[in-house]
């Protein structure tokens, strides 16, 4: 695991018993936490019901409408709430499952470098936080009910989810994660 000297990410009240890591993409080349947030309150669930707004825990950007490669909790993940992004016949993928988006559509680029790298340490840290298994940590498309390739052929679910040594010191002020203290000086520095 990665070590994590704190987690940034620690939610104020009590966590849930997280089982699962879902991940995914936007499918859009822009987006952001409030721009998900209001398209998904036009949703409705399977019994009519609006849904409550943004259904992942986490967004990473990707520099079109958020600074590339900063995490950002929502609602969901600050009041411990299940998610509304699994799909799955299986109700414990939302449940039990931490729903991260990242911004682009995955079938015709990668991830940026910084949403691949802000990525794979959010996933160590709530992989060690909640000890969750390598195993639980999921493509979209490979839990939901009805087709999907979310989060996209180009994503690189391996080297997101594979174990590399890091020490997370924090975010910066976007949200960006901070693994060294020279690469914060680069980045205020520009």
């Amino acid at each position: 695991m990665v070590p994590v000297r704190s987690n940034p990410w620690k939610p104020d009240v009590a966590a849930r018993p997280w089982k699962y890591i879902v991940l995914h993409h936007t499918a859009t080349a822009t987006g952001n936490v409030d721009s998900i947030h209001a398209e998904h309150q036009k949703k409705k669930d399977k019994q009519g019901n609006p849904w409550l707004g943004i259904g992942y825990h986490f967004v990473i950007g990707n520099g079109n409408g958020m600074a590339d490669g900063s995490i950002e909790p929502t609602f969901r993940w600050r009041t411990q709430i299940q998610g509304a992004h699994a799909g799955s016949a299986e109700p414990d993928y939302n449940q039990l499952g931490i729903g991260i988006c990242l911004v682009g559509n995955f079938e015709d680029a990668p991830p940026t470098t910084a949403q691949q790298k802000s990525a794979q340490l959010l996933v160590q840290s709530l992989r060690q936080e909640y000890f969750i298994p390598l195993d639980q940590v999921v493509p979209h498309k490979d839990i939901r009910a009805s087709a999907t390739a979310c989060p996209g052929k180009l994503f690189p679910l391996r080297e997101i989810a594979q174990e590399q040594p890091a020490i997370l010191l924090g975010v910066d002020p976007d949200g960006v994660p901070v693994e060294s203290l020279a690469g914060s000086l680069e980045r205020t520095l520009r």
